[in-house]
């Protein structure tokens, strides 16, 4: 079960490879048009589980308890091999813990795709997966020894980014000539894809560009925008310097393929901090990361956090070579100082970029594959 399009993407890869690997499966469950294209036919529409947020969540409350429970009661009469619960922890480790408590044994081997981020902050929430579930699947090399430690078994399949496909120089240099951006220095500005996060940061953004606009007259800004915040990006852009570049949200090939060119194309991003930094890794594109949230949060962020650095590229290739301002921190003045000292010397990151994608699997067997492998060992283990 998958509980948002990022999970409906990990399902759909790993239900292939267990096809090809162990021939006539058969799936049942909850997912998206990905995971249904292979074969999945959804209990109900996955994007009811697709809410964030605890004003979002309260006035669906029972609707979602009473999902959760059909699910769970599906996959029992199913009497599956596997559950296979992929992210949406909210979701999934409730169905888990029902199946559990009602069949101790002989019951379902209970596995979980993404590990919680508990390098982070609340590292209870390893202990609390593990009396949900019989394995973990790790997205993050660093991952499994801190499941293992809080007692479930946990493989690192790597991460998803390491199979989409990267734009070519070719491509790149294409980019630049359709939109007529020739050889200026050119600037991707990402602030996020949730409205929340894009009003507060925007505005950040836009001085800091300013600032750098000033010391190099002749850059361009390309900003990809998400979908959800088109409207509110065009918005708050519009008095931004240098007239920049609003490329349509990638929601098919031909948008995607635009996207993948400019990260390609561009020599430096300013980007919110998020999975968006492996992103530009695969595309060996330079970084500036900054992030800010409300008072309230930030208190009580800066209280839990448990590491120096949020930022995967930092973490995945341990080192601190990408610039990160988070809460406080994040003002015009040191993200425009950092931007332009990579202008000045782009390549002060390409180990770091490079060593991530490597150790998030790059060149090995893909995600879905690995995914696929741990899964048939665990029905080794329950003897099916």
């Amino acid at each position: 079960m998958a509980g948002e399009p990022s999970g409906d993407k990990l399902g759909q890869a790993v239900m292939a490879a267990l096809r090809r690997r162990a021939g006539d499966v058969e799936f049942a469950g909850v997912g998206g048009p990905l995971m249904q294209g292979e074969g999945l036919q959804s209990l109900f529409p996955m994007d009811e589980l697709s809410v964030m947020g605890l004003a979002e969540i309260l006035p669906k409350y029972r609707h979602l308890k009473r999902r959760i429970r059909q699910t769970a009661e599906a996959a029992l009469a199913f009497d599956a091999d596997i559950v296979l619960t992929i992210d949406s922890p909210d979701f999934c480790l409730r169905v888990a813990r029902i199946i559990r408590k009602a069949r101790p044994a002989p019951r379902p081997r209970l596995v979980h795709y993404v590990a919680p981020s508990v390098w982070a902050w609340r590292p209870g929430r390893a202990e609390k997966m593990a009396r949900c579930v019989d394995h973990v699947l790790a997205l993050l090399p660093f991952e499994p020894p801190m499941m293992e430690v809080a007692g479930v078994s946990c493989d690192f399949v790597g991460h998803p980014v390491v199979a989409e496909p990267v734009a070519t120089p070719e491509e790149a240099r294409a980019f630049r000539a359709t939109y007529g951006l020739g050889d200026a220095p050119l600037i991707l500005a990402l602030p996020g894809s949730r409205k929340g996060e894009v009003t507060r940061l925007a505005p950040i953004f836009g001085e800091a560009l300013a600032r750098v606009l000033g010391e190099r007259p002749g850059a361009r800004i390309v900003i990809p925008a998400a979908g959800a915040v088109l409207a509110d990006l065009e918005d708050l852009v519009r008095d931004w310097p240098g007239k920049p570049l609003i490329l349509a949200p990638a929601t098919d090939a031909v948008t995607q393929a635009t996207k993948r060119a400019a990260f390609a194309a561009a020599d430096v991003a300013l980007a919110a901090s998020g999975t968006v930094s492996l992103e530009l890794a695969a595309s060996g594109t330079p970084m500036v990361i900054g992030y800010d949230m409300n008072w309230l949060t930030r208190m009580i962020i800066s209280r839990m956090l448990m590491v120096d650095t949020v930022t995967l590229v930092n973490l995945v290739s341990d080192t601190r070579v990408v610039p990160e301002f988070l809460g406080k921190a994040c003002r015009p003045e040191p993200l425009a100082a950092s931007v332009i000292g990579l202008l000045d010397d782009p390549g002060v990151q390409q180990a770091a970029l490079s060593r991530t994608m490597e150790r998030l699997g790059r060149g090995g067997v893909p995600p879905g594959e690995r995914a696929a492998i741990s899964i048939l060992r665990q029905l080794d283990r329950a003897g099916r």
